[in-house]
C-alpha cells in the first residue's frame, strides 16, 4: 500500500537516528551535568559517526523529578542545560552538518511545578483550573482513600492528596507516573490547544520532528473505573483508548503544514500489532518505536517472528518500520546479550545476573548489522557506539531514578543506562566534564562512571580498527553506500539453517546472521561487503553470533 508523501523526502522512513540524553552526553560548564554547550562541542563526532538525525530527551525547564520528563515549561530550556538561544544555535549548527533535530513531547503529564498545576492546587474544588487535571474527592467517610485503586507505572498508588491552605486534607489528583507528574485532562480543549502551540513553537525554531512520550496514555475514561489486571485495549481505561487518535490526527495536520513536513514519532508500547498499526495510519504518526524487537531475546526463531510481524503490520498501513536495541529506559543491550536469558522487559531487569561482556559485545555487533539491513529506520542510543554496558553497581544513595525510590529498591530502575559518557582520559570523568572550570575543580558527574570504562573512551577507540566505534562508523558508512539496496520495502527470506537469519534486500544484496553456536556455510556470493566480527572474515562460512552482508550474483 503506497503512502502519500508529506514532502519530497520522507527521511524518517530510512534515517539512522541517535538519541541524545542531555544530562549524560557532555558537560561544558563543569557542574557534572551534561548541557547543550557540551553537545555543540561534539556535534562533529555525531556527524562523523554517520547518523542522520538527533533525538533529544527533554531539555525543557524542569525540577528533574523524572530526568526532565516532568516538564514545567516547554518554551524554556532548563538552566542546567543552557537557554533557548543555545538550543536555537545547536539546531542551526546541526543542520549545517546535515543532522536533523527531533525534540521530545510529553503529552500525558506535566510537572507539579507547571504554572497550571500550581494554579489548580491553589484553586477550590470544581474550579476551572482543576479541570486541566484529574482532581477527584477521595473515598471513605473523610475521603482518606484514593478515588480508585489505580497504581503508578513507577510503583505505589497513582493518586496523591493535596492539602488546603489551612492544612486540612483536600482532593486527590491522578499521576500515572511520579507524584511530581500530574496527568493532564485531554478532554479539556485548553490542553489540546496548548500542546498544538508547543509543536508550532519548536517547528518554527527548526525542529524536524517530535518524539511523543507514552503516546498511548493521554486519553482517559472520564469515569476513571476500576479495571482487572489483565484488561487490554480497547477496554482499558487509559491505555490505547480509541479517542487518543484524534490528538495525533490534529498534530499530523500541523506537521504536514510545514515545508518540509515535520515528523511524528511515537513511543507506543502495545502487544497487539493491529492496534499498534492504527497509530501509523496516513493521517497520524509517521513512525513508532518497535519495542517488540527490542524486547526479543537473541534467538533466531523469536527474532524471525518479530521481524516478519513488524513488516506485516507496517505494510498494512504503508508505514516504515523502526528498529531499536537500547534507549534511556532499558538495560543496555551489551549487557542483555551477555546473559543466559537475553530477553528484556521492564519487570525483568535481571540486575546482578552473571554477564559475559565479551559475548554480549560480539552479539551487539551482530545485532547492529542485522538491524541496519532491515527495511525502515534505525535508532541508536548514546554510548552504544562505544560498546558501553549497564552500570549495575551504582550505590543506593546515588541512585536518582524515581522507580528505585518508589519501589524501595525492589526495582533498581534505569540509572545504569544513563551514566555519563566517557570521551577521553584514563579515569573519571573521562573528559565528560572539564578538569577545572575557572580555576575550580569540577563537580562529580551526576551519576558515577565505572573506572572500567578506561579504554572505552571515544579518544581510545578512534584509532583502533577493531573498536566498537570504528565498527559503528564502518557499518553506517556501508549502509549509505548500499542505499539503493537498503532503502524501500524489498525484503525476502532465504532458505537457511533454522538457527540462521538470511534475507535478501535489493538485487545482489544478502544479509546473513548466524545465531547458532557453530560456524555456518554462507550462500553463494561474489563479495563480503561488511561483517560484524573482528579480523578478516572467512569467505565460505559465518562464525557464531556474527552477521555479514554479501554481494551476490
Amino acid at each position: 500500500m503506497a503512502r502519500s508523501a508529506d514532502a519530497h523526502d520522507e527521511w524518517w522512513r530510512h534515517a539512522v537516528i541517535y538519541q541524545v540524553y542531555p544530562r549524560s552526553f557532555a558537560d561544558a560548564d563543569g557542574d557534572g551535568i551534561g548541557d547543550l554547550a557540551g553537545v555543540r562541542q561534539h556535534l562533529r563526532h555525531l556527524a562523523e559517526l554517520g547518523v542522520d538525525a538527533l533525538w533529544f530527551s527533554p531539555w525543557y525547564a524542569s525540577p528533574q523529578a523524572d530526568a526532565g520528563y516532568d516538564v514545567a515549561d516547554y518554551r524554556r530550556i532548563d538552566p542546567a542545560f543552557g537557554d533557548l538561544a543555545e538550543a536555537e544555535a545547536l539546531i542551526a549548527e546541526a543542520h549545517a552538518l546535515g543532522l536533523r533535530i527531533i525534540v521530545d513531547i510529553v503529552p500525558n503529564h506535566v510537572s507539579d511545578q507547571h504554572a497550571w498545576f500550581k494554579e489548580a492546587v491553589a484553586a477550590a474544588p470544581g474550579a476551572e483550573a482543576r479541570d486541566l487535571f484529574w482532581f477527584r474527592p477521595g473515598r471513605g467517610p473523610d475521603g482518606e482513600l484514593p478515588p480508585n485503586t489505580w497504581q503508578s507505572v513507577f510503583g505505589g498508588p497513582a493518586w496523591t492528596r493535596v492539602t488546603h491552605p489551612d492544612g486540612s486534607p483536600g482532593e486527590w489528583y491522578l499521576h500515572l507516573f511520579a507524584p511530581e507528574q500530574p496527568d493532564l485532562n485531554w478532554n479539556n480543549p485548553k490542553v489540546r490547544e496548548e500542546h498544538e502551540d508547543v509543536l508550532r513553537f519548536w517547528f518554527d525554531r527548526g525542529a524536524d520532528g517530535v518524539r511523543i512520550d507514552s503516546a498511548t496514555m493521554p486519553a482517559k475514561d472520564p469515569s476513571l473505573p476500576e479495571f482487572a489486571p489483565d484488561a487490554t485495549p480497547p477496554d482499558h481505561p487509559y491505555i490505547d483508548r480509541d479517542d487518543v487518535h484524534s490528538i495525533y490526527r490534529s498534530w499530523r495536520a500541523i506537521a504536514s503544514g510545514y515545508e518540509p513536513a515535520r515528523a511524528l514519532i511515537g513511543e507506543v508500547w502495545l502487544a497487539d500489532p493491529d492496534r499498534f498499526a492504527r497509530y501509523l495510519r496516513s493521517d497520524e504518526m509517521h513512525t513508532a518505536f518497535n519495542f517488540d524487537y527490542l524486547n526479543s531475546p537473541w534467538d533466531p526463531s523469536a527474532l524471525r517472528t518479530v521481524i516478519q510481524d513488524t513488516l506485516d503490520a507496517h505494510a498494512g498501513v504503508g508505514a516504515a518500520p523502526t528498529w531499536v536495541l537500547s534507549n534511556h529506559d532499558v538495560t543496555r543491550h551489551v549487557t542483555r546479550y551477555g546473559r543466559a536469558d537475553t530477553s528484556y522487559g521492564h519487570a525483568l531487569r535481571q540486575h546482578g545476573t552473571p554477564t559475559d561482556l565479551v559475548l554480549g559485545t560480539r552479539r551487539a555487533r551482530a545485532a547492529l548489522l542485522l538491524a541496519l539491513a532491515l527495511p525502515g529506520a534505525h535508532y541508536l542510543y548514546q554510548g552504544e557506539e562505544l560498546g558501553l554496558w549497564e552500570v549495575e553497581d551504582i550505590p543506593a544513595h546515588l541512585r536518582q531514578d524515581p522507580i528505585f525510590h518508589r519501589t524501595a529498591g525492589q526495582d533498581v530502575g534505569r540509572d545504569g543506562c544513563r551514566v555519563p559518557l566517557p570521551w577521553s582520559g584514563e579515569e573519571p570523568p573521562f573528559g565528560f566534564s572539564p578538569t577545572t572550570t575557572a580555576g575550580r575543580t569540577t563537580a562529580p558527574t551526576w551519576l558515577p562512571q565505572p573506572t572500567a570504562w578506561a579504554g572505552h573512551t571515544v579518544q581510545d577507540q578512534q584509532a583502533d580498527p577493531d573498536s566498537m566505534l570504528t565498527f559503528y562508523r564502518g557499518a553506517l558508512a556501508a549502509r549509505r553506500r548500499h542505499a539503493s539496496s537498503l532503502r524501500g520495502d524489498s525484503f525476502r527470506w532465504l532458505d537457511a539453517d533454522p538457527r540462521v537469519l538470511a534475507f535478501q534486500r535489493g538485487p545482489g544484496f544478502v544479509c546473513v546472521a548466524n545465531l547458532s553456536t557453530a560456524e555456518q556455510p554462507l550462500p553463494p556470493h561474489s563479495d563480503i561487503l561488511v561483517g560484524s566480527a573482528t579480523g578478516t572474515p572467512s569467505r565460505d562460512t559465518v562464525a557464531p553470533d556474527t552477521t555479514v552482508w554479501l554481494r551476490t550474483d
